[in-house]
C-alpha cells in the first residue's frame, strides 16, 4: 500500500517544475519525523529571555510558539510576558485586560508569580504570567527601587524554589526596547534567544543588543549566555532570505539554529483566535518549523549545561556571546 508521500510523488513528480509537489512531500516527511522525535527534559529548569530591541522580527511569535511546541510534547513550560502590549498573553488565550492580575502586580510586590499565573487553555502544562498595558508604567516605578534590576529575578527564584513540580523551561518575552523591563528579564535569565528577521535591516541593531547583553554579563549576571539565534520570516524562494541566513550562519555558526521559520499566513492568523500556531494549525508548515526549532533547543541543553558549569569554575573562560561580540565588531569595522 502506498504511503502518503509516495502518492504525492506519483502525482506531482520530483522535477523542478513540480516544486509544489516537492514541498508537500518534504512537509509530510518533516511532520512524520517530528512526530517520532523525542523531546528530552532538561536536568534543571532553563530560563530563556527572548529579546530583540527591534520590533517586528517575530519575538513574541517565537516565544509563544516555541513554548507551545514544548508543552505539546509534554514538557512543563512557563511564559512570563514582560511586554506591556501583552501580545504573548493574547496568543496563549489568557486574561490580561487592564486591572487583571498580571506581572505588573508582581513587580509592584502586591502579588507573587504563582498568584497571577494562568493555564493556557490549549496545553495543560503551559502556564502564563500575563501582561497588560498597566505594565507600561513599571519603567518609571522601577527607577525608584533599590536593586531594581533584580526584581523579576527574585520573584522567579522564589517561584522555582517553592514549586512542587519544577518547570522544564521558563521563557520571558521581552519588550522591543533596552529599558528596565528588558534588564530585569536578562538578569533573571540564564540564556538569551534572539529572533532575527531574514532581512538586512534586522541585522543593524544586533551589535547593539549583543553589546547590551555583554554589559549585563559583566555587571549583573555572569551566567547569562546567548545560546540561540532563530531566523524568522524566511522565504526560501528569495535570494535575499538565503543570503541573510548564510550571513548569520557565517558570523554565528555555534548558536544559530538550522531551522528557519517561514513566512506563513496562518502564523499571523493564529493570535487573532487567541491561539499559538501549534494549536491553530498543528500539521501546517509553521507548526512543523516551530516544533523543529523547539527540538533543536532541547537537543542543545547538554551543551548549555556544560557551558554554565565551565563559566562558574573558570573565571577566564569566554562565554558564547563574548566570542560573537568580537566577531560582530570586526564585521562592522
Amino acid at each position: 500500500m502506498e504511503s502518503a508521500s509516495d502518492v504525492l510523488k506519483r502525482i506531482f513528480g520530483t522535477s523542478q517544475q513540480s516544486s509544489m509537489g516537492a514541498d508537500i512531500v518534504d512537509q509530510t516527511q518533516r511532520l512524520r519525523n517530528i512526530e517520532a522525535a523525542t523531546f528530552s527534559k532538561p536536568k534543571q529548569t532553563r530560563v530563556i529571555a527572548v529579546a530583540n530591541q527591534k520590533g517586528g522580527v517575530g519575538k513574541t511569535t517565537t516565544t509563544v510558539n516555541i513554548s507551545a511546541a514544548l508543552a505539546s510534547r509534554g514538557l512543563s513550560v512557563l511564559v512570563i510576558d514582560m511586554d506591556p502590549q501583552g501580545n504573548a498573553s493574547t496568543a496563549l488565550g489568557v486574561k490580561h485586560s487592564p486591572g487583571e492580575a498580571s506581572v505588573y502586580d508582581v513587580i509592584e510586590a502586591r502579588l507573587t508569580l504563582d498568584e497571577v499565573m494562568q493555564t493556557c487553555p490549549d496545553f495543560p502544562t503551559l502556564q502564563v504570567v500575563p501582561a497588560s498595558i498597566d505594565l507600561s508604567g513599571a519603567e518609571l516605578e522601577l527607577a525608584d527601587i533599590q536593586q531594581r534590576q533584580f526584581v523579576l529575578k527574585e520573584h522567579l527564584r522564589s517561584l522555582l524554589n517553592e514549586q512542587s513540580e519544577r518547570f522544564d523551561f521558563v521563557f520571558i518575552d521581552c519588550p522591543p526596547s533596552l529599558g528596565l523591563l528588558v534588564l530585569n528579564s536578562l538578569c533573571a535569565a540564564q540564556e538569551v534567544l534572539i529572533p532575527i528577521q531574514a532581512e538586512y535591516y534586522a541585522l543593524e541593531g544586533l551589535g547593539q543588543l549583543l553589546h547590551t547583553i555583554s554589559l549585563v554579563q559583566q555587571s549583573y549576571n555572569r551566567q547569562l549566555q546567548v545560546s540561540t539565534m532563530l531566523v524568522t520570516m524566511f522565504d526560501k524562494r528569495t535570494l535575499l532570505s538565503r543570503e541573510v541566513f548564510e550571513e548569520i550562519q557565517k558570523h554565528y555558526p555555534k548558536i544559530v539554529l538550522k531551522t528557519t521559520i517561514p513566512r506563513a499566513v496562518k502564523i499571523s492568523e493564529a493570535p487573532s483566535f487567541n491561539q499559538s500556531i501549534i494549536a491553530y494549525d498543528p500539521k501546517g508548515a509553521g507548526s512543523i518549523a516551530y516544533l523543529e526549532a523547539a527540538l533543536e533547543i532541547t537537543n542543545r541543553q547538554q551543551k548549555s549545561a556544560q557551558h554554565n558549569r565551565a563559566s562558574k569554575s573558570n573565571t577566564d573562560a569566554q562565554d558564547t556571546v563574548s566570542i560573537e561580540l568580537e566577531t560582530a565588531e570586526g564585521t562592522q569595522e
